[in-house]
C-alpha cells in the first residue's frame, strides 16, 4: 500500500522562494517571559489549596480504571482498594519531586528545538476539531488534505510553535487507522515539534515508533520531540485508555500532559476555589504516576479549564472565573516545581465574530499572565472546539505574535538613543524621518498585518474588506508560498513502509465514519 502527502501545492519552487524572500516565516523563539505573574493566592492560600488536595487524594482517593495502573501504584506503596487508589501526601511529594522542572524540545530541525518549563513558554495549535471551516467558510467534515494544510499553515506561522497532531479529523480515513495519518503529516509537512495521539495505548505506541523511525530509537531516551495528552474524567477518575497511553509515552522518556477534564460547576464544585483543589488533586494523581512508570520522565501539569452556564449547562469560553482558576493553577504548578500546560485562544461562538475574538482575548491575556508554559489550542478553536476556523487559526497566530511581544517585557536598549533623538528634535517637531526612528520602526511598535487600521475612506476604496476575509485571503496566500520542508528520504520511506504494515495490520472495516 502506498501512502501519499496530501495538501494544497499551487505554485513553483521558484516563485514561492520570491515569495518567501519578502516574507518572514522563521519560527519565533520560545517565549521568555519578563513581565510579572499575576498571583492572587498568598503563601496561605497557595498551602490551603494543596492540604485540600492532598486530603482528597488520602480520604477521597483516585479510581485507576485500569489492572496495570493498580498493580503499579500495589508495588510502589499506595493503598489500594478495588479501583480507588489513596495516595499518602508524602508519596506524591516523592513522586513528583522527580518530575523535571524544565527541558528542551528537539525538532526535525535543530533549529526549531525549544527551551520549555520556568519562564519559557510556547504556543500550540487548537486540535481535535470534527469540523472546520474552510477557505470558503463553510462549516463541513474535514479530510486529510484539510489536515495538511492546517499542518503547513502552522509551518508558516512564525508564532505557532508546534505542528500539533489531529487539528482537524480527518474523515476520509478509517478511525482505527487515522493516527497513522495523522502523525505523518505532523511530521511531514513541517519540521518544529509536534504532539502525539493518544486515542489508544496501540496507537501511542505506534507514534513512539514512529518517533523511533525519524529521530532514531537511542535518541528518544535523551530528548523530548512529541508530547501526549492523558485526559482525566472528572471528578477523580482515569480510564484504561488515557493511562495505557500515559505510559507509552513515559517509557519512552517523552513528556506528557496530565490534564484533568474540568467543566467548572458540572464535574466540579461550582465554585473557584474548590475546582482548583480538586483538579489540583487529580493532576498530581496522574503527574505522580508518571514517576511510577519511569523515574525522572518529563511530564506536564494540564488541565482543560471550562465553566458551564448555569443556565444551559453550555461549556463556556473567556469568563472571569477561567481566568482566575488559570492563575491560581499557575501557582500551584510553580508550588510543585512543575511545568503546565493550559488552553489559549478559546471561543464558543459559532462564526469568527466579535464574540470568538472578545473570548479569545480575555483567555490568551489571562494565560500569559499566569505564566503558562504549554498554550495548547493556541489558534483556531471556536464553537467550543467544534469546528477549527481557518480564518481564526491565523488571526490567533498574530494575536499571539501580539501576546508575545507584550511578555518579551519592554525593551530598553536604545534607551540613551531614543532620548537623544528628544534633543534633537525639541519642541513642536515629528520624529518620522529621524535616523532613530528610521533605524527602530520595524521593531519599535508591533504592526498587525490582520487588523485595518486605515481610515475609513481607504477601507472603502479598497473595497471595504472585513477580517475574515482578509483572514481567509492570507490562508491562501501562505499556502501558495508553502514549500515543504525536505525530509530525509530513507526515514521517509520508513515512515511509509511503517504506516503500510500497520494499516494491513489494523482493521479497516467499517471504521471510516462520516457522519459524527
Amino acid at each position: 500500500m502506498t501512502v501519499e502527502a496530501t495538501g494544497t501545492t499551487r505554485r513553483g519552487r521558484g516563485a514561492r522562494k520570491a515569495i518567501r524572500q519578502t516574507r518572514d516565516v522563521t519560527m519565533l523563539p520560545a517565549l521568555k517571559r519578563k513581565l510579572p505573574l499575576v498571583e492572587p493566592m498568598d503563601a496561605g492560600q497557595i498551602e490551603k489549596i494543596d492540604a485540600a488536595s492532598m486530603g482528597i487524594l488520602e480520604d477521597v482517593g483516585v479510581v485507576f480504571r485500569d489492572e496495570v495502573a493498580l498493580e503499579d501504584w500495589r508495588k510502589a506503596g499506595a493503598d489500594v482498594r478495588g479501583e480507588t487508589v489513596h495516595l499518602d501526601r508524602g508519596l506524591v511529594r516523592e513522586l513528583i519531586a522527580t518530575i523535571p522542572s524544565e527541558f528542551t524540545y528537539h525538532a526535525r530541525n535543530p533549529a526549531n528545538n525549544l527551551p520549555f518549563g520556568g519562564d519559557h513558554g510556547i504556543f500550540v495549535p487548537m486540535t481535535g476539531a470534527p469540523y472546520l471551516r474552510d477557505l470558503d467558510d463553510q462549516r463541513r467534515n474535514p479530510t486529510l488534505e484539510d489536515l495538511a494544510n492546517f499542518h503547513k499553515l502552522s509551518h508558516m506561522l512564525p508564532a505557532i510553535h508546534s505542528s500539533a497532531h489531529h487539528i482537524v479529523e480527518p474523515y476520509d480515513h478509517p478511525i482505527s487507522q487515522r493516527h497513522l495519518r495523522i502523525t505523518y503529516s505532523s511530521m511531514k509537512h513541517s519540521d518544529k515539534t509536534f504532539m502525539g495521539m493518544t486515542t489508544s495505548p496501540k496507537n501511542a505506541e505506534d507514534v513512539m515508533e514512529m518517533c523511533a523511525l525519524l529521530f532514531g530509537e537511542d535518541y528518544l531516551e535523551t530528548h523530548a520531540v512529541c508530547t501526549g495528552n492523558c485526559n482525566g474524567n472528572s471528578p477523580l477518575v482515569w480510564d484504561e485508555t488515557m493511562l495505557g497511553a500515559l505510559r507509552a509515552f513515559s517509557k519512552r522518556n517523552q513528556p506528557i500532559l496530565c490534564s484533568p477534564f474540568v467543566l467548572g460547576g458540572a464535574n466540579t464544585p461550582a465554585s473557584v476555589a474548590p475546582t482548583v483543589a480538586q483538579l489540583n488533586a487529580e493532576a498530581l494523581s496522574a503527574l505522580a504516576y508518571t514517576q511510577v512508570v519511569r523515574k525522572g520522565a518529563p511530564a506536564i501539569y494540564g488541565h482543560y479549564l471550562s465553566t458551564v452556564s448555569m443556565k444551559s449547562g453550555a461549556p463556556m469560553a473567556g469568563t472571569p472565573e477561567i481566568s482566575l482558576m488559570n492563575f491560581m493553577i499557575g501557582q500551584m504548578a510553580r508550588y510543585y516545581d512543575i511545568p503546565w500546560r493550559t488552553s489559549n485562544t478559546l471561543g464558543g461562538s459559532k462564526t469568527f465574530d466579535a464574540q470568538a475574538g472578545y473570548e479569545s482575548a480575555m483567555t490568551m491575556n489571562a494565560v500569559l499572565m499566569a505564566g503558562a508554559n504549554y498554550m495548547w489550542h493556541s489558534a483556531g478553536w471556536n464553537e467550543a472546539g467544534m469546528h477549527c476556523s481557518m480564518a481564526k487559526f491565523v488571526v490567533d497566530a498574530e494575536v499571539c505574535a501580539m501576546g508575545y511581544r507584550m511578555a518579551e517585557g519592554v525593551r530598553w536598549d536604545d534607551f540613551d538613543e531614543a532620548l537623544a533623538a528628544v534633543r534633537d528634535v525639541g519642541p513642536g517637531g515629528h520624529y518620522l524621518g529621524h535616523p532613530h526612528t528610521l533605524e527602530n520602526f520595524q521593531r519599535a511598535f508591533f504592526m498587525p498585518e490582520m487588523f485595518n487600521n486605515d481610515s475609513i475612506e481607504q477601507w472603502q476604496a479598497e473595497g471595504g474588506v472585513e477580517i475574515n476575509e482578509r483572514a481567509l485571503q492570507r490562508c491562501r496566500d501562505l499556502l501558495n508560498e508553502y514549500e515543504e520542508p525536505a525530509l530525509d528520504p530513507g526515514v521517509n520511506e520508513a515512515l511509509l513502509d511503517y504506516i503500510a504494515r500497520r494499516e494491513r495490520e489494523i482493521p479497516a472495516a467499517d471504521a471510516l465514519n462520516q457522519d459524527h
